[in-house]
């Protein structure tokens, strides 16, 4: 889902990493704090102490997203759930679960310790502002220990509006769940309810952007927008899982593959294969012996004028394990090296036997059919 990342550290056996746009993030964060949020407040105090004050600002919040992701972590580890790592972003973090909760009331813990773990925290730095101020600490130590309170009660309290997949959505789609028993109904009308709210707020945005300036009305409509994707990429996801739960390359793969021979022209596969057959992949066989594949992107490598002297032995790829797979590989496996990977068309190949071919067409054709299927049930 994420760009690039970088691993900072590693924490209770979970990988933190950073996200490019947290540091695009964290940079505006203290810009904005070092000149305007901080001076309103100190307004004696000198730039250095201003720039340093929003320095530590910044890390006490990337320290408080943390600390709320690695509360789902470690709720989701206990319920037996694996956590690739803890990721920081451009509007937060995201603990990375390699799969969905087996049922709604570990979603449901596993959603809220995070706003519990953030109002936790601004209790605590609330607790630590009044310690602060009757111990006589000075005005910037009080001022940031505020900022910390306020942001984390605020971090709370957004994550807590039922808007798939934040953690209120998560609650959401959990009681949803429990009531109607499919996972898959849930989320379908949890990502409908966050759509309703992201619609709404690129609407509040838009108006503000009318009313006080494009600037003041952007950041509503990036979230907005954010949450649209986001929750129409999760519901997906949560589908394909359930589609493809028990189902393997066997049941998705095309048996009676259309086959080159090795001593076809190029002309011949173009016309008498390709074009025939409206396809552009296909095994390479001589006397039921798989040798390899030939496709377009092959094919165009040669200068159309060649294609009549040129025979597929000459151009084909041989069989290796980048582009094979067995037919008894999970669906899900599948898919996940297809985006892995890039590539689209695989050979299925148990021992040295050609059992068919996979494709991503044949992937989004299942999928398809099986909406079709869930949507009259």
């Amino acid at each position: 889902m994420w760009g690039r990342s970088i691993k900072v550290t590693e924490l209770g056996g979970f990988d933190i990493k950073v996200d490019a746009s947290w540091l695009l993030i964290a940079v505006l964060i203290v810009w904005s704090l070092s000149s305007g949020y901080l001076p309103d407040a100190l307004p004696d105090a000198s730039e250095p102490a201003l720039l340093i004050a929003a320095i530590i600002a910044t890390l006490g919040l990337f320290t408080s997203l943390v600390l709320h992701e690695l509360a789902h972590s470690f709720m989701a580890r206990h319920h037996g759930l694996q956590i690739t790592g803890i990721t920081l972003f451009l509007f937060g973090g995201v603990a990375e679960m390699k799969a969905e909760p087996s049922e709604p009331n570990v979603e449901l813990q596993v959603a809220i310790v995070g706003p519990i773990a953030s109002l936790v925290l601004a209790g605590l730095f609330w607790s630590s502002m009044v310690v602060a101020r009757v111990v006589g600490l000075g005005p910037i130590v009080i001022t940031v220990l505020g900022y910390l309170a306020t942001i984390n009660l605020i971090l709370a309290l957004f994550n807590m509006v039922p808007a798939f997949p934040l953690d209120g959505g998560r609650v959401f789609r959990a009681m949803l769940w429990r009531r109607s028993g499919d996972l898959v109904s849930a989320t379908r009308r949890a990502a409908a309810a966050s759509a309703v709210f992201a619609w709404g707020l690129i609407g509040l945005g838009a108006l503000t952007m009318f009313n006080a300036g494009p600037a003041a009305g952007l950041w509503p409509i990036l979230v907005g927008l954010f949450l649209l994707a986001l929750g129409r990429a999760s519901y997906q996801q949560v589908e394909m899982q359930q589609f493809f739960t028990g189902r393997h390359v066997a049941d998705l793969m095309t048996q009676r593959a259309i086959v080159a021979r090795p001593d076809q022209t190029l002309d011949e596969v173009v016309n008498d294969v390709f074009l025939a057959h409206g396809i552009s992949f296909a095994p390479v066989t001589e006397d039921g012996v798989l040798l390899g594949y030939v496709d377009v992107h092959l094919v165009r490598r040669m200068d159309r004028e060649h294609w009549a002297t040129t025979i597929v032995d000459d151009v084909m790829e041989s069989v290796s394990p980048d582009c094979a797979v067995s037919s008894d590989m999970p669906a899900q496996a599948l898919l996940e090296r297809m985006t892995q990977t890039g590539r689209r068309k695989f050979l299925v190949v148990d021992g040295k036997t050609l059992r068919g071919v996979v494709t991503l067409s044949d992937v989004t054709g299942f999928l398809s059919v099986s909406r079709q299927i869930a949507s009259r049930v």
